[in-house]
């Protein structure tokens, strides 16, 4: 499975729920509550998320939080590439 977004700190990150604000994203570095965590699609647009929690999911880390600044064309665009958890 191809990564959805590339960190800006390094690792990527797949979207695997997103309801409105809310994003859950599978990570391969963890992100800790209440820091913003920035990355870009495979056309450089930029996602941020307000981190709300951050735990080890096998190999991953779950990261759910909120979006910042989305607009509804980017939220409609991410709700298509949402992918299921794996364990």
């Amino acid at each position: 499975m191809n990564d959805h977004l590339r960190l800006a700190n390094e690792g990527t990150a797949n979207i695997v729920a997103l309801d409105g604000e809310r994003v859950s994203l599978l990570a391969t570095r963890a992100s800790a509550p209440g820091c913003p965590l920035a990355g870009n699609l495979e056309d450089a647009t930029m996602v941020r998320v307000k981190v709300h929690r951050c735990r080890k999911q096998g190999e991953r880390f779950l990261i759910e939080g909120r979006l910042i600044d989305a607009t509804r064309q980017l939220r409609e665009r991410l709700g298509t590439l949402v992918a299921p958890i794996q364990s």
